[in-house]
């Protein structure tokens, strides 16, 4: 063995460790691994975990469970749901919801289980995690099994169990017991082959808790009990569990006196184990019958010697799965049922799992089942509240994208999963992240096939459980102390977790630098899953941690600096830098240790001068993100001399402007600064450095002032400059500091007094004699007069009590005035913008500004100068301010600022600047209301807003009947421009106000398309102004004139319009109409008016100039809309005779109808048969659509007879109208034949539905009971009375008299009729309804009923032929009929051909618009479920 090469490879089958001291890991571990699972459940009480709802269900104490005998007796039904033994205990409202869409616990969708599959799929997450377990062959015990099936006959390894020791059984009945320890060696040898060839293979094996007992299962279902210490045969039983049938499964619990077993029969049996005088006995108990769902995974909660004491263990609680349905039940102190859990649909060779286990939850350790079938686990936490009651919680299931043969808990967190090909997947249970992912197919495990068929007992076994045991392999695998064996054919494995070291060296071995230093950092931050070897407290495991990293950021620096190509290209060695340095700089600033990065770790990477200049480079991001503060000098000046090297000066400024600078060489940083214009970084430097704010300003001044003095056009650089000095500028007044931060607090006054004592200095240091006074404030206008004034502003918005401010802004302001004012160096917009900021400055409330009238008034006039149209609305609102400010009550203000002006001359001023708003306001202070109708008008940003304020003039109250008068001549005075600007709103505001003076309004519009607008917009209501047009009282006159005009301007829509209005006289509209020859006007009004033989005539001319054109027209013309025109004529004179047919007689019918078939005729007889005319086609369809149309109200004899005395049909031309009297026929036929089929369908659904009535009626009803269920009394129970036994359709049976004392009787149309108490009290329903939907809907309950006296009487009963001689149909023969009508699902066909009727009748008498639809109605052909098609005509054969 030892001499054995290693085998460790995560990404092969297995990893084999040889080596003695491996295999002493393996074992001498397993106290330390039993005892991590236990930390991990202390940690795991402090471990809040948001991925796992708690509360899904809760299960409370369960008072009068059923019992064991009623669960067995229960049919197994795949589609039930979650069963808890009392059914009133579930909270329906906590079930998770997706749990249970459907029944089903091997997949969310029962239907598709590959559809999950392929949705959640896990990826692998090997380079997160690492290797989480290490797997070991225990070579020493897979030796011996081989050994023992050569020399000894044991035959082949059929089951393993495993606790201080370890036991395999064999095939052919031997138990081979093995240490633990280093050596592996054989203890004892329990059983003999030939003892073996009477009981068959092991097939399962147990081990008590204090490993002193051994259980063995045999395949032809003996059980022997052994010591473990002396090797002795205790008991040997057979009578325990039916003949005939193998042990799947046995199973000590908790107590050393009390084990379960399962047969191949499906059965679970309790074994009892006592010793009386000597002698060892066992008792039997069958827990669940084979013979009510076959049991095939058994599992006792066991607990480990720290819980003994834990209030759940008392119940000794077993978990059972049978093929249907996993079931909780509990020994002791007696046996009970405590849950049902049906699967569902699911794959029927899926294997059964089950596994408990204890785990922290909400502070409190309690067991949890995990349970599966297929590909999804659930988890039900069982917990005991303070009361003794317990509940059944369920967790977040977990789905998989595979099926599971078999299910390990390996800690609280972490479990094993196997699937269905052999592979291992580590799951950790609160996140449901896959961890690791191992194949294990090279451990050829054992399956218990041949058990599951029990196939030493002859195969007397269920099908479907012989197909679960397919894939069964409860026996080949088991788990002790955080350590799970596989048991293969010839070998046996061990696993388990790593520890976090471990993790990390396997990774460091197999060269993953940056994947260890990344599962190390999850270790630190206490994110890492499946973690083992770290206890203590946070910042104790954080500190081991921190240690194991330090080691290897050094040995991942001297692998950056071994690894760095010698030759090539310098690109390749920085790239090689690049990907490996930063990694060092992250995780020393992540550790916090700086002190490392800047000594050790700096100097090793030194030795590499391009290793050096990556690591500088990298502090970058850090130091602009202020993450990295505390730099040491040396590699700050190795910072800014590598970046100044590369010519990164950009770089330098960034870098410069977030350090602490103190400890750098001052002078020589300002100066490298300077030279490169890094002007933010000189700035930095002198504030923090030296708390230094003048001198960059003098140094910046003396760059951009000699350029400015001398009129010249600054560089891009100066102009940057400028710039930079008014934001600094900006910044020191407002406390801030440049370019980021601020000034620190005590320094903010002394830094404001200096900046402005500089800016108003009257000369500069060691100034030239040339030199006008105030340099700096004349540069600074200069440079930009508009931000410089900003700046100030901004600044001034600071100053509220400060004095000495105060008195600053009255010096600047004074200084500005002096310079500008007084000086012709700026231009007339420079000077703008400075009358611009003073006015905003004296509109202030608070203000303290003095300004002397002489200047104030230049400032006025510049504002109102309207040669300057740039800030128009900015100047007219400062205007507005000061306005506001000056009309107060004083003369002057209290700093004598300003001076109130004349009313007057500002409002000339304000006009000649089209100021309109102040206008506005001037006007509104002396009531001149007229005058801002002017304002709004003129201004175009406002002139729609002219409408509101006339309405609000002339409706508020507050207002003199003169300023109203005035405001409304003011508007007529402008009325055109009103209407032209929204005729809408003129035509609301005069109906609204004047309605009375439309007649002036209409005289003073003279343009006719404005009084047109107008007009429109006052008559027509579809133009939607909000006036009641019953109220305007309009004259017919107006409604004529705008007749004449929309007959002018828009005569398509003269009938339209004519539709809506009202107020018009008929001959008046009639004369206008002819006089712009609208025709189809003209017949719409003459119908309109009665003269339906008038209309006619018309609409006839009109359609026979259409046809004269066709007749006239030339056949080489390819576009023809004439024929169009035809046709549309046509349909209209149709629709004028159809309206009107019906009331008219025959001879005035025929009066419209037979010209307008001449007039459709006509073209026909002109042309020749010889030379037929080029719409000859066309017409006749046209004429044929005139003769369907008209056989609905001429006779078809008259027809026929009228076309036979065509002077030109009746000389034997019957051949040209052969097809319209065929085409004739041809209706007539299809009408005839659909008359004769409906009436063979309602002969036949009468036939039906009288059939159906008559078998409804004389159908029988069978009461429930035989006593009445209001005195519950037998139905003879007055012999001597004429009792009468009411029977209802629901059942129920009452004594007439017993109905009547609880008033059960309703009157309906004079009737008297019985309601059943019983369904009337359930439904709450005291009123019986006539409509039968309520009844559909279960409302009422049903009135049949059948009346029996109890004492049969003779046949001249009173009674009797009273209810007989009524001819109403009882309340039985009701129901039958309302059943009737519900059977027939669809609309009866009489309903469907009264609609038809209807619908025809409506469609013949639509208005001759078409723009008014027939009367609304729900029709029955709209209905989903009418499916009648009729037939087509029949074929006319020639």
């Amino acid at each position: 063995m030892d001499n054995e090469p290693d085998h460790e490879n995560v990404e092969q089958s297995l990893c084999a460790k040889t080596t003695d001291e491996e295999l002493n890991k393996s074992f001498n571990l397993e106290a330390s691994l039993s005892k991590f699972s236990y930390i991990d459940l202390d940690k795991e009480l402090e471990f809040k975990n948001d991925l796992i709802d708690d509360k899904e269900f809760d299960i409370p104490q369960v008072d009068t469970p059923p019992t064991l005998e009623s669960i067995l007796n229960e049919t197994d039904d795949e589609d039930d749901s979650f069963v808890l033994e009392d059914p009133t205990l579930l909270n329906i409202d906590t079930i998770d919801s997706h749990s249970y869409d459907t029944s089903s616990v091997a997949s969310s969708d029962s239907g598709d289980r590959t559809n999950l599959k392929r949705k959640k799929k896990l990826p692998d997450s090997f380079s997160l995690h690492g290797s989480v377990m290490r797997h070991s062959l225990l070579k020493g015990i897979s030796a011996q099994i081989v050994s023992a099936a050569d020399k000894v006959d044991a035959g082949l390894p059929t089951a393993i169990a495993v606790s201080s020791l370890i036991a395999v059984g064999t095939s052919h009945g031997l138990a081979l017991i093995f240490g633990k320890d280093q050596n592996q060696a054989l203890r004892l040898c329990l059983g003999s082959t030939s003892a073996g060839g009477q009981y068959g293979a092991i097939s399962a094996l147990s081990i008590n808790s204090d490993c002193s007992r051994l259980l063995c299962g045999f395949a032809k279902g003996q059980i022997t009990m052994w010591d473990l210490a002396s090797g002795k045969l205790l008991r040997s039983i057979t009578d325990a569990h039916p003949p005939g049938t193998a042990i799947l499964h046995i199973k000590f619990t908790d107590d050393p006196t009390l084990a379960v077993c399962n047969d191949s029969g499906g059965s679970v049996f309790e074994l009892t184990f006592k010793r009386v005088m000597g002698v060892r006995t066992c008792e039997s108990r069958c827990l669940f019958s084979g013979s009510k769902g076959e049991v095939c995974c058994i599992e006792p909660l066991h607990s480990k010697p720290e819980l003994k004491d834990h209030p759940i263990t008392q119940f000794s609680f077993l978990a059972m799965a049978s093929l249907t349905k996993i079931l909780v039940i509990g020994l002791k102190p007696s046996l009970k049922v405590w849950m049902t859990f049906p699967y569902g649909r699911m794959d029927p060779s899926s294997v059964p799992l089950l596994a408990w286990h204890f785990v922290a939850v909400h502070n409190y350790v309690n067991p949890m089942l995990a349970f599966c079938r297929g590909d999804v686990v659930h988890f039900l936490l069982v917990k005991r509240d303070e009361s003794g009651a317990i509940h059944v919680t369920k967790q977040k299931h977990l789905h998989l994208y595979y099926d599971l043969i078999n299910f390990t808990w390996i800690n609280s967190r972490t479990i094993v999963l196997l699937d269905s090909v052999e592979k291992l997947h580590v799951i950790d249970r609160q996140t449901q992240e896959e961890l690791e992912t191992v194949e294990i197919s090279e451990v050829q495990l054992v399956y218990n096939s041949s058990h599951f068929k029990s196939l030493a007992t002859g195969g007397n076994v269920s099908q479907a459980l012989a197909l679960v045991g397919e894939k069964a392999c409860y026996q080949s695998i088991s788990s002790y102390g955080g350590q799970i064996f596989y048991l293969g054919t010839k070998s046996v494995y061990v696993m388990m977790l790593r520890s976090w070291r471990e993790r990390v060296d396997h990774l460091l071995k197999q060269d993953c630098l940056t994947e260890a230093l990344a599962l190390a950092w999850s270790f630190h931050e206490g994110k890492a899953k499946a973690v083992v070897g770290l206890s203590g407290d946070a910042s104790k495991r954080k500190a081991v941690v921190a240690d194991r990293m330090v080691e290897i950021l050094f040995h991942y620096a001297d692998r950056a600096l071994k690894k760095c190509p010698d030759q090539g290209k310098i690109q390749v060695m920085e790239q090689h830098f690049q990907d490996m340095v930063p990694v060092i700089v992250d995780y020393c600033l992540l550790l916090q240790r700086k002190d490392l990065l800047f000594s050790q770790v700096y100097d090793k990477l030194s030795e590499n001068s391009v290793a050096k200049g990556v690591f500088l480079e990298c502090l970058e991001p850090y130091i602009l993100s202020d993450k990295l503060v505390g730099i040491t000098p040396q590699v700050m000046k190795d910072l800014i001399v590598h970046f100044q090297d590369k010519k990164l000066m950009e770089n330098v400024e960034a870098l410069i402007v977030h350090m602490d600078i103190t400890s750098l060489d001052i002078q020589q940083v300002v100066l490298m600064c300077w030279e490169n214009r890094l002007y933010d970084a000189m700035i930095y430097v002198y504030n923090r450095g030296m708390n230094e704010f003048i001198s960059p300003m003098e140094k910046l001044f003396r760059v951009i002032a000699p350029p400015l003095n001398a009129g010249k056009t600054l560089t891009d650089e100066q102009v940057v400059m400028g710039n930079k000095l008014l934001v600094y500028i900006s910044c020191c007044l407002a406390g801030r500091a440049y370019p980021l931060g601020d000034i620190p607090e005590d320094l903010v006054p002394l830094v404001k007094n200096q900046v402005f004592e500089f800016l108003i200095r009257l000369h500069s240091t060691e100034a030239p004699p040339e030199e006008e006074i105030y340099p700096y404030i004349r540069t600074l206008l200069h440079f930009d007069t508009r931000e410089f004034l900003n700046v100030l502003a901004l600044t001034f918005e600071d100053f509220k009590n400060d004095k000495q401010a105060v008195e600053y802004q009255q010096r600047i302001v004074d200084i500005l005035l002096k310079v500008m004012v007084e000086n012709s160096d700026f231009t007339p917009s420079q000077v703008g913008c400075l009358f611009t900021f003073l006015a905003r400055q004296l509109a202030k409330p608070d203000n303290t500004l003095f300004v002397n009238r002489t200047l104030f008034d230049q400032v006025l006039e510049f504002l109102c100068s309207p040669d300057d149209d740039s800030r128009h609305s900015e100047r007219q609102q400062v205007f507005l301010l000061i306005y506001v400010k000056c009309s107060g009550p004083l003369e002057l203000l209290q700093a004598g600022g300003i001076v109130q002006f004349e009313e007057s001359r500002l409002i000339r001023m304000a006009e000649k600047a089209e100021f309109y708003q102040i206008c506005e306001f001037m006007y509104e202070r002396e009531h001149q209301y007229d005058k801002i109708i002017d304002c709004y008008l003129r201004d175009p940003l406002r002139e729609e807003e002219v409408f509101n304020y006339i309405h609000n003039i002339l409706s508020i109250p507050g207002h003199s009947a003169e300023e109203k008068q005035s405001v409304w001549q003011k508007a007529m005075d402008h009325i055109e421009e009103l209407v032209s600007l929204k005729p809408c709103k003129a035509a609301e505001l005069v109906a609204t106000h004047f309605s009375e003076q439309i007649e002036t309004v209409i005289k003073k519009l003279q343009n006719q398309v404005l009084l047109f607008k107008f007009l429109r917009s006052l008559l027509d209501p579809r133009e939607g102004i909000h006036v009641n047009q019953e109220l305007l009282q309009i004259s017919p006159c107006i409604t004529e004139q705008f007749i004449e005009l929309l007959c002018q301007f828009s005569p398509n829509q003269v009938i339209e319009t004519l539709q809506v209005l009202e107020c018009y006289r008929l001959e008046e509209t009639i004369q206008i109409t002819q006089k712009y020859q609208l025709h189809e006007v003209t017949a719409y009004l003459l119908e309109k008016k009665g003269d339906i033989h008038g209309a006619f005539l018309i609409m006839l001319k009109r359609l026979q100039s259409k046809l004269q054109e066709i007749t006239h027209q030339d056949e080489n013309t390819k576009e023809d809309p004439s024929l169009k025109n035809v046709e549309e004529t046509m349909v209209e004179t149709i629709a004028l005779c159809q309206r009107n047919s019906h009331n008219l007689n025959q001879q005035q019918r025929e009066a419209l109808w037979f010209p307008l078939l001449e007039a459709m005729m006509a073209p026909q007889k002109l042309s020749s048969s010889a030379a037929p005319h080029l719409h000859s086609e066309a017409l006749k369809s046209l004429t044929m659509q005139v003769l369907n149309n008209m056989a609905a109200f001429i006779a078809l004899p008259s027809i026929l007879q009228r076309i036979l005395q065509d002077p030109v049909y009746g000389k034997g031309k019957l051949g040209e109208i052969q097809g319209l009297i065929l085409g004739m026929l041809d209706t007539f036929s299809y009408e005839q034949t659909l008359l004769e089929t409906t009436t063979s369908l309602l002969n036949q659904d009468l036939h039906w539905s009288l059939c159906n009535l008559r078998a409804s009626v004389t159908r029988g009803l069978n009461p429930k009971q035989d006593y009445c269920s209001i005195c519950l009394q037998q139905y003879k129970r007055h012999q001597e009375m004429a009792d009468e036994i009411i029977v209802f359709s629901c059942g129920h049976l009452y004594h007439s008299f017993c109905l009547q004392s609880k008033e059960c009787t309703v009157e309906i149309e004079g009737q008297t009729r019985w309601t059943c108490y019983k369904c009337s009290s359930i439904n709450k329903v005291g009123k019986l309804s006539e409509n039968s939907s309520e009844v559909k809907k279960g409302r009422i309950t049903p009135s049949q009923v059948k009346m029996s006296p109890s004492c049969h009487p003779s046949k001249g009963d009173p009674a009797v032929k009273k209810a007989t001689s009524e001819p109403v149909l009882d309340p039985q023969q009701i129901q039958a009929f309302d059943q009737l009508c519900h059977l027939y699902r669809g609309s009866s066909r009489l309903a469907l051909l009264t609609e038809l009727s209807q619908k025809r009748g409506s469609e013949s008498r639509r208005p001759f618009s078409g723009s008014q639809s027939g009367p609304a109605f729900n029709s029955v052909f709209q209905k989903e479920n009418f499916q009648l098609q009729l037939i087509p005509p029949p074929v006319t054969e020639d």
